[in-house]
């Protein structure tokens, strides 16, 4: 067989392994329109508009002058983009397509942390408050940061106990 200079031979091979396109199919969309309708669904909305009402009402002042709310600020932000990243994950139900994730652990896990950690940068936030001094601007969106903070906590306890009940469930069963 002659091959003209700008011709190529393609060789293809197939393995009868199981590949990751296996275990996670992008070929269809789902869309969970009642999850929002539960408990847990509303709690990470509640999660998601608090936690932006935290770390905005900070965001506005000059929080750099105070270093603890540089701690607050990382916990909301971070906590509120993973927030958004699970809700899409369950929206979407991608957790069902992804079966090598333990979600009922994951869940726990960071619903948890979430409360752990919240907590304390609520604790942080109220007793710093009273740095804000003479700023009253600063002063009313700390305060306010401060309650937000402490209902966000509330919110990932809610949903730490809805994990826990989830992944017990899930341990029972096997």
């Amino acid at each position: 067989m002659e091959e003209s200079p700008g011709s190529q031979t393609v060789i293809t091979t197939t393995s009868s392994s199981s590949s990751y396109s296996d275990h996670f199919s992008t070929s269809t969309l789902a869309y969970d329109k009642h999850f929002l309708r539960t408990v847990p669904g509303i709690l990470i909305l509640a999660e998601i508009v608090l936690g932006l009402m935290v770390w905005t009402l900070i965001a506005g002042t000059e929080y750099f002058r105070v270093s603890a709310f540089g701690l607050v600020m990382f916990v909301a932000v971070f906590y509120w983009v993973l927030t958004v990243f699970f809700l899409i994950i369950y929206l979407t139900m991608a957790y069902t397509r992804i079966t090598h994730v333990p979600w009922a652990t994951v869940g726990l896990c960071f619903n948890s942390s979430a409360f752990l950690l919240y907590f304390v940068a609520a604790v942080v936030d109220a007793v710093s408050v009273r740095q804000a001094g003479h700023r009253k601007h600063d002063f009313s969106s700390w305060a306010a940061s401060s309650f937000f903070a402490f209902m966000v906590s509330l919110c990932y306890a809610g949903n730490a106990y809805f994990s826990y009940k989830s992944w017990r469930s899930r341990d029972e069963g096997n």
